[in-house]
This record gives C-alpha cells, structure tokens and sequence, in this order.
C-alpha cells in the first residue's frame, strides 16, 4: 500500500490574497465552480494543465522561522534570471543568491513571497541542456 500527495497546503494569513498573489506567479487558476473570494479562510488554485493543487489555509499564528518544505520552481520560459526578475516585479523579496554556488551558474535564488515564505527558482531546463 501506498499514499500519493494530494495537495501542497501552505498556512498564511490571508488565504485569498496570498492564492491570488501566487496564481499571477504560477499561472494556476481558482477550481471550476469553486471560485476563492476575499475572506475566504481557505483558498485552492489548480494548474490548468497538470491538475497540481496548492491550498493555502489562513492561520492564527504568523511565520517565525525558515520554512521546513519549500517550492522549487523552474522556468517554463526564459531564464531563471529573467523569472527573478519577473518574481521581484509581483512582489516576491530576495532572501539569498546562490547562483554562483558552483561556480558555474548552476545555482539558484531563493526568493519570499508577501508573506515571507521561501520559494527557490532554478535554471530553466533549456539553460540546464545548454549545460
């Protein structure tokens, strides 16, 4: 017996603001029928494509230390540098560069978004084929 991962739950303090902020980044959209609206306590977006669901579940408590479990994202078109670029531009806060943590430009960039939770952006795959 197995389990699979049904969705990736993320604690905020606003659920509806913060689905919207990461449905701009991560071109997910509200489920079919199930749209999130402001004061929502719960909110889920949905890749078109992938089905991939994130629920994000508005807590009392506020963030206080580095996040256990992160996203890792990669570009699905252009460059890492050219996305951190685009993520800054939606808000998102440079935590750490560590695109030079090898030396060759394999590294990544570990970004927060509006509420402080730590994201990674990686090389493209095209940039990574071009070694």
């Amino acid at each position: 017996m197995t389990s699979f991962i049904s969705h990736t739950s993320v604690d905020c303090g606003n659920a509806y603001e913060l689905s919207e902020w990461w449905k701009a980044l991560l071109g997910y959209q509200d489920i079919e029928g199930d749209p999130n609206l402001p004061g929502h306590e719960e909110c889920m977006i949905v890749h078109p494509d992938t089905g991939h669901q994130v629920l994000f579940i508005e807590v009392p408590e506020a963030k206080r230390i580095k996040n256990r479990i992160h996203f890792d994202l990669r570009p699905t078109d252009g460059t890492r540098d050219q996305e951190v670029a685009r993520l800054l531009g939606l808000g998102a806060t440079q935590v750490a560069d560590h695109r030079e943590i090898r030396g060759d430009g394999t590294g990544w960039v570990t970004l927060a978004d509006p509420e402080g939770n730590e994201f990674c952006v990686l090389r493209s795959e095209a940039e990574r084929a071009a070694g």
